[in-house]
């Protein structure tokens, strides 16, 4: 285990966003409008992104789900090597690449 979590990191700045937004509604000049309006490619953008990392855990997570159960069916069943069904998911397991590169692990 490392220190530092491997969270993704935000691909947009959410205090410029913000400040966009509020500054549109406070005072609707053409200018803070257009500014606001130009954020929502990028938010669309994240959220792709970030659904795209939630698709990528869960399919990791149910993989190791099945692996788990098949442990326990095994041991249960007196099979000899319960655990190849773990050590099989994790030897298939491929790394994700570092957060900040904007792409979830293919």
């Amino acid at each position: 285990m490392t220190n530092q979590p491997r969270i993704p990191r935000p691909t947009i700045d959410p205090e410029a966003v913000l400040t966009h937004l509020h500054a549109a509604r406070s005072r609707p000049t053409p200018a803070a409008v257009w500014t606001a309006i130009a954020d929502v490619p990028a938010l669309l953008a994240e959220i792709e992104r970030l659904a795209d990392l939630l698709s990528r855990t869960r399919w990791d997570f149910a993989d190791l789900l099945a692996a788990a159960q098949a442990t326990i069916a095994a041991d249960y069943d007196g099979e000899a090597d319960p655990l190849s069904y773990l050590r099989d998911a994790v030897t298939e397991h491929r790394p994700w690449p570092m957060p900040d590169d904007g792409q979830p692990g293919a």
